[in-house]
């Protein structure tokens, strides 16, 4: 499979590299910042720059063509609420638009689990990056795409345990940036799930078996 990166440089983008190209995959990882390509290229894919605010959409559709597979997993980590509306928002919806315009059906979203922080202190930067990752799931899902969404719990970088609970709506929690990597590479490879919405913490099944119950 032929698999294009938006946010290859990202915690879950390089985990997920690796993984794909252990199986033989083909990746393409987009980075905006030249000092990430070496970190690109480690992971295994090929490094392609890309800038999701300055790319039209028929540049991204260009640098798209002829893969099988997108996933998003870029995002403005902190950096401003404009950022987050140019990265998060807009970014998602010029390259949902141009994977259409390219052709490329599968299309796999990183987005947020709607209850995040929910109990911590609510900043208007936290709010609103909140509210532009739904507005982008909800742009994702009125597309033709072959779309999937995956809402992750509260990010680890501890070593994954290879288990996880998955499903429509799961109760709030943590999960490994491992084991995201792993459900991702997990679900590319099952076209059967598509055109749904997962909510993904740490948990007792093993990711096979989550991804094979899901797609029945």
């Amino acid at each position: 499979m032929k698999v294009f990166q938006i946010g290859a440089a990202g915690g879950v983008g390089r985990r997920l590299a690796q993984l794909l190209t252990a199986r033989g995959d083909q990746v393409t990882g987009m980075h905006r910042s030249p000092l990430q390509a070496d970190t690109v290229r480690t992971s295994g894919a090929t490094p392609v720059t890309g800038d999701l605010i300055e790319d039209s959409v028929e540049e991204l559709a260009a640098k798209l063509s002829g893969h099988e597979a997108v996933v998003f997993s870029a995002g403005a980590h902190g950096t401003g609420r404009d950022k987050t509306t140019l990265i998060d928002g807009e970014g998602l919806q010029k390259a949902a638009d141009a994977a259409e315009r390219a052709g490329v059906r599968r299309f796999v979203l990183v987005s947020v689990f709607p209850d995040a922080l929910r109990d911590g202190e609510r900043s208007e930067g936290f709010e609103h990056y909140i509210k532009v990752k739904k507005a982008a799931d909800v742009y994702l899902t009125r597309t033709g795409l072959d779309w999937l969404i995956v809402r992750p719990g509260t990010l680890l970088d501890t070593p994954g345990t290879g288990r996880v609970t998955a499903g429509p709506a799961v109760e709030y929690g943590d999960v490994h940036r491992d084991d995201v990597a792993a459900f991702i590479d997990a679900v590319l490879h099952e076209p059967a799930l598509n055109r749904t919405i997962v909510e993904l913490t740490s948990g007792d099944t093993p990711i096979g078996d989550a991804v094979a119950a899901l797609a029945t």
